[in-house]
């Protein structure tokens, strides 16, 4: 019994080390000078995928996830699409019922008018169109993207809003939830051709670098290093994931925040801020050797 309890001590100890191993200590500091005085809740989870190692900040506390939601949203699409249930090329007909109120392209079609499921999806990510968005969650369900998540070890993303069983849920995170760990896990996932199928998560990569709103994180990468990456915003949350494939190796990083004292839509707002900040200190410490620089007066052509 006692070498039983020795032996069990000894994989436990090597397990701890392990894990310490891949924890980027100074990183991991770097990440907890920038967050002081942020008024608010934020969490932060980074990983060097060539070397393994992650830092983090409430990386496993669960935060409302806007619109970086649409990424299950997609997977699921695709996962649809894979079952041979949908057709990433078919045709599709809007109606004015999926009409989601604001900005979004799809909501200025006329009743009637047909669109390929593939712009549709296209929006969604790239434009980030509600419309789109819900529209595609309709077709597959929620449940079916809850179902898939939680069949691949996601135990906190979710899709709320129109789903069954998850009033309570959509009431305390809005539309989705999950935590910046397993939002760059799913990102993760993508990249390695892991999420559905290679060929699936070749497109969804392909469909993540192409990104139009690209003022925050986005701004502080060189616009000739790719990256894959969504976005969300509501009032008191901002939030972004990011894969960025560097000279030097990819990197993963989300950033997520909730309760923000500062509510605005201005670029100056306190999350967007702490994004553009943590996506440049990550560009720096993964890339020492690079000299660029976003260029000056660039502000001028944000949205």
């Amino acid at each position: 019994m006692r070498r039983i309890i020795a032996i069990f001590c000894l994989l436990a100890s090597a397990i701890c080390v392990s894990a310490q191993n891949k924890i980027d200590k100074k990183l991991n500091l770097k990440l907890r000078e920038l967050v002081n005085g942020f008024q608010g809740d934020i969490g932060i989870y980074v990983q060097n995928l060539k070397t393994g190692k992650i830092a983090e900040v409430n990386a496993d506390t669960i935060f409302p996830t806007a619109s970086m939601i649409k990424v299950p949203i997609m997977v699921g699409v695709l996962d649809k699409i894979e079952e041979g249930e949908l057709r990433y090329s078919e045709k599709l007909v809007y109606r004015d019922s999926l009409l989601y109120a604001g900005e979004d392209i799809l909501g200025s079609f006329k009743d009637g008018e047909k669109i390929s499921l593939s712009k549709v999806q296209m929006l969604s990510i790239t434009t980030s169109d509600n419309t789109a968005s819900l529209w595609l969650q309709k077709l597959v369900g929620g449940e079916h993207i809850n179902e898939w998540l939680e069949n691949n070890g996601f135990r906190s993303t979710r899709v709320n809003s129109r789903t069954a069983g998850r009033q309570g849920d959509w009431r305390k995170y809005g539309w989705g939830q999950t935590t910046p760990r397993e939002m760059a896990t799913l990102v993760k996932m993508i990249r390695q051709g892991k999420a559905v199928s290679p060929a699936a998560s070749e497109r969804m990569y392909r469909n993540m670098t192409r990104i139009y709103w690209d003022a925050e994180a986005l701004s502080q990468i060189p616009p000739f290093v790719q990256a894959a990456s969504k976005q969300g915003a509501v009032d008191q949350s901002r939030s972004e994931v990011v894969l960025v494939n560097a000279p030097h190796g990819d990197y993963v990083f989300c950033i997520i925040t909730k309760n923000q004292k500062d509510t605005s839509w201005t670029d100056d707002n306190e999350g967007y801020r702490m994004i553009r900040s943590l996506s440049k200190l990550l560009w720096n410490y993964f890339e020492s050797d690079s000299k660029w620089k976003p260029a000056e007066g660039i502000e001028k052509y944000g949205d």
